[in-house]
């Protein structure tokens, strides 16, 4: 992989996790915890969402095999399926279903919300889990740049437990406004992110008809 194509993979899979986003879902979460109780739930979830990402990244083209959908499909699929979510960051859907599913886990007494809600679906949800499959086809057959895509997730994984660690200092800081703003500007980059999915699915099923001569 190149660097570009490393920074390319960085970015989305960030966009899609949103870490900075995650912050002030985990001070809700986590209320009434000591600080040893928050930064052993984040780690938690931080680990379980990383188990989950690397075998859907190892795995998540085999199950395509199986099933019989093709990477250009899976491409164009997975593009719409992040323009969608970048629909809901710009309209600030995703942050109010988000805040629901915390609402709802509140209501549970001693809950731990390490494996549900914040490792899956906040952290590795179905937008994570597609652009593993996604990042991994498009790093070539190489293990390279197989293991360099997990590399990165694994950073971004790292960043979102970072962020846990200073949620509290880091949600008094921004503050709604301040949240809502970055949020849209991750919500605009990531439009042209899953146009670009979309763009290179359609080329591979062009390609593969024949009517196009390969990048």
């Amino acid at each position: 992989m190149s660097q570009a194509d490393i920074i390319t993979a960085f970015v989305t899979l960030f966009v899609i996790i949103d870490p900075i986003g995650l912050a002030p879902l985990f001070v809700a979460l986590t209320q009434g915890m000591s600080a040893a109780q928050r930064r052993a739930v984040g780690l938690r979830a931080s680990v379980v969402a990383l188990v989950l990402l690397t075998l859907f990244g190892l795995a998540g083209q085999k199950l395509l095999d199986f099933i019989g959908i093709s990477m250009p499909a899976f491409r164009i699929a997975g593009g719409l399926l992040l323009f969608v979510t970048a629909f809901d960051m710009l309209f600030e859907r995703r942050t109010e279903r988000r805040e629901n599913k915390v609402s709802d886990e509140e209501a549970l007494p001693d809950h731990d919300p390490s494996v549900f809600p914040l490792a899956t679906p906040l952290i590795a949800g179905p937008g994570a889990l597609a652009t593993m499959v996604l990042l991994v086809g498009r790093a070539g057959p190489g293990w390279q740049g197989v293991l360099t895509v997990h590399l990165v997730m694994a950073a971004v994984v790292a960043c979102a437990y970072g962020m846990f660690l200073i949620s509290g200092p880091i949600g008094r800081a921004l503050g709604r406004t301040g949240t809502n703003v970055v949020t849209r500007l991750l919500g605009m980059l990531l439009a042209a992110l899953s146009v670009q999915f979309v763009i290179d699915g359609i080329q591979g099923v062009l390609h593969g008809a024949g009517l196009v001569a390969p990048a």
